[in-house]
């Protein structure tokens, strides 16, 4: 997630933190680079025309490069500057004083319509413990009705839809049905095109004039970049929406619409979906995108996460075995599985505040065929072998790999990065109760 961004940065804060005082010069140059990276990742000309105006007014015109860490200064007005262009607060799910809320979907074919329609109730539901159910209004893609009720059977979510219906007709009787079966949410997916026409846009203002829902919100696929800003102008434009949900915001390396939406369109990104996965949802923080952004980590989300898969009791006795170097491979495999249940390795890491990381962890590449193979390794091995790994000799080594269909120096190199893991793990362990990293 913004990879090109966060490098960008990383790279501009490390040179002005080594120079000490800046000059105006210096500022001049800082600004001009920022100004460069931020149009090469799609960023709309005039967000950044104006994001550099305001930073450049800021740090001139309150002596901020006469202070006493001038560098420190001007990072932190340019973090409290993209906080402000990706729409400060914080935007919470509001609720109707009398059930049921219903959240109104639209957007185009291919952004990811019907799987945030399934993931917006996953998490509705799970943060706030409310009945959600939703309706299949798409009657013009084929399957679609279909996926959305794959979908939702896997997470056990309640689906009304009808064949030789329009989507008025479907949307109105649905509401009803699932009124009385007591859903406190439904969200209903509606249909989408290739492009933009006007057929499109009548079928969604009729929807919302006969329904009413209480918010509408707009799927934008964000690796688009500036065709998401001019989609989400062109539909508010005709039906007004009140917030976005940015999907493939995990592949978005570059982040131009992200960082332009709410500055152009004034409205706010309120949902991003952030994975392939069901729970890979969350409300858009805009204090720790911006983080983010600027390779500062984002270790509320890290925490967060790690609550959700850790068991209290079983992280308290890791973390004493870990500040007592007694980890073995039976809590190396444990700690595997937890981090599985957050994501990727490289999503973890994006998470955390280690300088430099888009450079420090460049060359690592661990994927699910890797954590495979490590966890092969490890149940090759014999119970005694798992406690005490120091026994592990030549002739142990040669049983594990041909057990565990790998190489003597795929063994080698796990008993190595093992190794490592228990000299560096107290550092991580400070993360959210006593969670560790295994590399």
């Amino acid at each position: 997630m913004f990879e090109f961004l966060t490098e960008k940065f990383e790279d501009i804060f490390y040179r002005i933190r080594n120079r000490g005082k800046l000059s105006p010069g210096d500022l001049d140059e800082a600004m001009r680079e920022i100004r460069l990276a931020l149009l090469e990742a799609d960023v709309n000309f005039k967000v950044v025309k104006e994001f550099i105006g305001k930073i450049k007014i800021r740090a001139l015109g309150q002596d901020i490069l006469e202070s006493l860490s001038p560098s420190q200064q001007v990072i932190k007005i340019v973090n409290e500057e993209i906080i402000s262009i990706l729409g400060g607060g914080i935007s919470d799910v509001s609720f109707a004083p009398r059930p049921p809320t219903i959240f109104m979907l639209a957007g185009l074919q291919g952004t990811g319509k019907t799987t945030a329609t399934i993931k917006l109730a996953n998490f509705i539901r799970n943060k706030y413990g409310r009945k959600v159910s939703v309706i299949a209004a798409d009657i013009y893609r084929p399957a679609a009705s279909l996926q959305l009720s794959d979908l939702a059977k896997q997470i056990n979510i309640e689906v009304y839809s009808k064949k030789d219906k329009k989507p008025l007709e479907i949307i109105i009787e649905g509401i009803d049905f699932l009124k009385k079966s007591g859903s406190d949410v439904i969200i209903i997916d509606t249909a989408g095109r290739l492009h933009i026409d006007p057929e499109m846009m009548h079928e969604l203002k009729d929807i919302k004039r006969n329904v009413r829902p209480h918010q509408v919100l707009l799927v934008l696929d964000a690796m688009t970049g500036q065709e998401a800003v001019n989609i989400a102008k062109t539909f508010n434009d005709d039906i007004e929406f009140d917030g976005i949900i940015l999907t493939k915001l995990d592949s978005d390396t570059r982040g131009g619409a992200a960082l332009s939406i709410n500055h152009v369109i004034k409205k706010p990104v309120r949902f991003i979906s952030t994975g392939e996965k069901t729970d890979e949802f969350d409300i858009f923080h805009a204090d720790r995108i911006a983080s983010r952004i600027l390779g500062m980590g984002d270790v509320l989300t890290f925490i967060e996460k790690a609550e959700k898969v850790i068991d209290e009791k079983k992280a308290k006795e890791i973390e004493k075995k870990i500040l007592a170097n007694e980890l073995n491979f039976v809590d190396f495999v444990d700690q595997m599985k937890s981090i599985r249940k957050m994501g990727s390795i490289e999503k973890i890491i994006s998470m955390l505040p280690i300088k430099n990381k888009t450079k420090m962890f460049s060359n690592i590449n661990i994927d699910d065929s890797q954590l495979n193979r490590i966890e092969a390794i490890i149940n090759s091995m014999t119970d005694e072998e798992k406690v005490k790994p120091y026994i592990i000799n030549g002739s142990r080594k040669k049983r594990i790999a041909a057990g565990s269909g790998t190489a003597v120096s795929d063994v080698n190199k796990l008993l190595k990065q093992f190794s490592m893991a228990q000299q560096t793990m107290k550092q991580f362990s400070k993360f959210g109760k006593g969670f560790s990293l295994p590399f």
